[in-house]
């Protein structure tokens, strides 16, 4: 059995609640069923009267998520297109307020069951075709969710004053207004891979020993013995570069980051002569990310695990994304093309676009079109989903 019912349902409840309080602090691989049933005042046999086991536990409060979430975005109601996006924004902004703790725990489900996030995906499609009046596919749920979702969660875990107002007009109308692009400066001419070294030194031999091993087996899965040995040093050589496993995945985090943002920056440059503009830019640098996650297969793996296991490491990670684009030039600028809306805003709008639409990649590979989906991604970046709002 899988959900709570072979015995009194208030002490099935008390499991579940114990359940996502260490759930949302701590990761799934290290609670234990005698800890949930420690927070919860109970005994452990009581434990697989209600549930088969932690992973059976950790489904049901994945799918209560999921069923809280259909209810709550199924009620932005309103009486004009624009009123219900309004409606539908304010929705999604307070549900990650006020369930801080749940949207913990989906986040690594959503790493762990792909399959949940697949179904949250389609409850938010569903829902915002209901939104709009129409059907709608994958391009409008990464443009209008991606941002919505993303800037949701941050504004709600790094304890920010939330700006539904700028989220609303950005899904409305866009932020590259008034622009267009020429897809062969967006996806042509050739990328560059990062600089590989000739010789390795000890330092970097561990680092690419623990990407490789960490994004293929994960965090809690490796020791430090096996990075050592892939590396082909010692466990003495490790704790001169590294005073610990945490240090260690901290620089690793880094590395990651850097690498990323050195090879869109790298490659940036569109063929022929003429600069790009904001659009295009933006559209190029989202589809060199997707083009490194094809190149980097552990890349994904390695930040999405941290985000649980190391999250201030993950906060720097995301945090130099976002001084990237605040060091744009000028006519790069989301302020220069976009100025009456607020550009933390529309920057964590962005860097969630890509964050979900790298899920999407990484993750699934289901979007083999995925050139076809940056198009369409691109005329909502530049006049959002206006057209089916008036």
């Amino acid at each position: 059995m899988t959900e709570a019912g072979r015995g009194n349902p208030e002490t099935g409840e008390r499991l579940v609640a114990a359940a996502v309080e260490l759930f949302s602090r701590k990761w799934y691989g290290t609670v234990s069923v005698v800890e949930v049933c420690r927070a919860a005042g109970l005994s452990n046999g009581i434990f697989y009267r209600y549930f088969d086991g932690k992973e059976a536990l950790f489904k049901v409060i994945l799918g209560r998520v999921l069923d809280m979430v259909k209810e709550a975005v199924e009620g932005a109601d309103g009486a004009t297109p624009r009123e219900r996006v309004r409606n539908y924004t304010e929705v999604i902004t307070r549900f990650s307020a006020d369930h801080g703790d749940l949207v913990s725990v989906f986040r690594e489900g959503q790493y762990r069951y792909l399959e949940y996030e697949r179904r949250l995906v389609a409850i938010y499609i569903r829902s915002l075709g209901a939104v709009l009046g129409r059907e709608i596919g994958l391009a409008e749920y990464l443009f209008a969710l991606g941002g919505l979702r993303f800037c949701a969660i941050t504004w709600a875990f790094n304890a920010e004053p939330a700006n539904p107002d700028a989220s609303c007009a950005i899904v409305c109308d866009g932020l590259f207004r008034g622009l267009s692009f020429d897809p062969a400066r967006v996806f042509g001419g050739t990328a560059t891979p990062l600089p590989i070294a000739l010789e390795e030194g000890a330092r970097d031999r561990l680092l690419r020993s623990g990407r490789r091993l960490f994004g293929g087996k994960g965090y809690f899965e490796t020791n430090i013995h096996e990075v050592t040995d892939g590396a082909r040093l010692s466990v003495g050589a490790f704790y001169t570069y590294f005073e610990s496993k945490e240090a260690f995945y901290a620089e690793l985090i880094a590395k990651v980051g850097h690498d990323v943002r050195a090879f869109i920056s790298g490659n940036l440059a569109a063929p022929g002569s003429e600069p790009l503009n904001a659009l295009e830019f933006e559209l190029r640098g989202l589809w060199l990310w997707l083009v490194y996650l094809s190149i980097d297969k552990y890349c994904y793996n390695i930040v999405r695990e941290a985000e649980f296991v190391l999250p201030s490491a993950v906060r720097d990670y995301y945090g130099a994304f976002a001084a990237g684009y605040r060091k744009r030039p000028p006519q790069f600028r989301i302020c220069a093309a976009a100025p009456e809306i607020d550009e933390e805003t529309a920057i964590k709008y962005l860097m969630g676009l890509a964050h979900y639409f790298g899920i999407e990649t990484a993750f699934d590979e289901s979007p083999k079109n995925a050139r076809a989906l940056v198009e369409t991604i691109g005329g909502y970046l530049a006049r959002g989903l206006s057209e089916f709002l008036d």
